[in-house]
This record gives C-alpha cells, structure tokens and sequence, in this order.
C-alpha cells in the first residue's frame, strides 16, 4: 500500500501541475464596439458574457495641436454630449470583470504624433478626459467612468512618439489603479507603425490584426502562414498576452476570414500552446452579430 501511495502522489502532482498549465492557457475574447448604431448598446455588448475585453472605437482625431475627437458612429454625438450616457454602462461591464478601453486611431482620422511633448500632451488629455484624473465628468466624453485602458490601432500617419505615449500613460495610477495599455498591430513583423511602441515591452495585451494581411494570414486550406507568424509574435515581442486578431465575419474585412470550425478544430490547438497565448480579438461587435461568431467558438477560446 505504502508503495503505491509513493507512485500516486508524483502523478497527482504532475496532473495538477498539467490542469493548472492548461488553465494557465485559457484565453478571452476581445471585441471592437462602437463603430455602428446597429450593434447595440455597450451593456448589450457585456452582458452576452462572450468578451473579457471591450475596446470602445474610436478617438479618431488628435496630435499636433487639434483638440482630440470622438467618433461613435451612430451610437451618440459627442458634440451635444450625448455619449456621456456610456458611464453606467460602463461601469455596468467592469461590474461583469470585463476590460474597457478606448481605442484611438482606427483606419479612418486625422491623427499623429509631433515630438514627444505632443506624446505627453495627449497622455494627460486621455488621463484627464477617460482614466482616473480630472473629476469633472463635465469635460469627459464618456462621462464621469474611469476606463481600464488605453488601445492603440494606429494604422496612419508616422511610428513616431508613440513610444513615449506609452511609457507616459504607464506612469499613470491613481488609488492603486494602473493603466492598461493594449495595441492592434498588423501581422507583418515588425509593425511599421507600432513597432517601437512595442519594443518598450509596456503593453498588458497585443491582438494582432491576421487579416487584410495575405503573407501572414489563413487562406483557405492554409494555417502555415498564420501559425508561423503567431510563433514570431510570440516568441519577439515581450508583452503580457498575445492575442489572435480576426474579422468576425467575411464581410468584416477583405481577406482572413477563418470559418469557425478551422479556428476551434485546427488553429486553437495549435496557437494555445504558446505561454503568451491571451484570446481572440474580433473585428466587430456588429459584424460578430452578423454572424454568431464568438458564440460558436467561445467555449474553445
């Protein structure tokens, strides 16, 4: 008897140690909200349950003295205030343990960086006006709700300063509370936008965009490509979790699309294994409508 305990308590330690590694691996969905009236409201979007993270798209217009813009398509005009009803929804998510960040940049702006200054000036415009500083919910698009974080998908414009962007807005914290900054890079490695940003090893959450990006992407019958850039994402860039970047339809982009039984069936499998391994991110909350998406793969995520 005595003998067979000594055999089963190494097995019981290395199955724990397995279970706990393969929890370790358990990832989330991050999605984009705010770029079309049709996809319901932020509270909608938290209380399907399906997504850890909500970038709130887009602030699409800062840098080089313009005073910073909103845009949320037709969800509200931050002109006339209105998108400050978002506060308790807000709140109603991070309440659900769910990450909200505003994203700024987008495809579609006016924006960019010019001296590390503009970098700093920016960092204490998105502190005061979305994270912890300034109390005056008058002066805050969003209202007076404290975001987790700041996204960066900038994907126009100049790499510059965006580095200091980020060691500025890490320096934030406010009652123990830091600042998460997160990125959407394109797959190419090194990003051309993002890519000094990144190197300051600063960034909580990377979701890599593997779309609209043929040389690093899945094609149909094809996850080479996909699975070799996830390696080089994961193994070079040094941030808290990597996170796969797909359309959530094919309507939502112009190339990428991965049927869901091709993620869940034959790239999950693979790209869990990496101990930088975060999630999904998905391109959009109306397109992900569309299509059912993150319902049919979230138990696999």
């Amino acid at each position: 008897m005595e003998i067979k305990r000594q055999l089963i308590a190494p097995l019981l330690l290395l199955l724990q140690s397995f279970l706990l590694a393969a929890s370790a691996r358990q990832g989330g969905i991050a999605v984009y909200w705010g770029q079309n009236g049709n996809e319901g409201t932020l509270a909608d979007t938290c209380s399907t349950a399906r997504f850890s993270y909500v970038n709130i798209a887009f602030l699409y217009k800062f840098g080089g003295g313009q005073i910073p813009e909103l845009n949320l398509a037709g969800h509200c005009n931050p002109a006339t205030n209105s998108c400050r009803v978002f506060s308790d929804e807000i709140r109603a998510c991070q309440r659900r343990g769910i990450k909200v960040m505003i994203s700024i940049g987008g495809g579609v702006g006016n924006y960019s960086l010019s001296s590390r200054e503009d970098a700093q000036s920016l960092s204490v415009y998105l502190w005061n006006n979305f994270l912890g500083g300034g109390d005056a919910s008058a002066t805050r698009p969003l209202g007076d709700a404290v975001l987790d974080g700041i996204d960066l998908d900038i994907e126009l414009g100049s790499s510059l300063y965006y580095d200091d962007l980020v060691r500025f807005l890490k320096s934030y914290r406010r009652n123990g509370r830091r600042v998460y900054v997160t990125g959407a890079p394109q797959c190419p490695f090194p990003d051309r936008l993002l890519g000094a940003a990144l190197n300051t090893s600063l960034f909580d959450y990377v979701w890599v965009q593997f779309y609209n990006n043929p040389p690093c992407q899945y094609t149909s019958g094809n996850t080479d490509n996909l699975e070799n850039s996830w390696i080089r994402w994961t193994t070079s860039v040094n941030a808290g979790k990597i996170f796969l970047g797909l359309p959530a339809a094919p309507q939502a982009a112009g190339s990428g699309f991965i049927p869901p039984e091709v993620l869940t069936g034959q790239i999950l499998p693979v790209i869990r294994r990496s101990r930088k391994y975060g999630g999904v991110m998905l391109w959009s909350k109306y397109w992900d409508d569309q299509s059912g998406y993150s319902a049919a793969i979230v138990k696999s995520v």
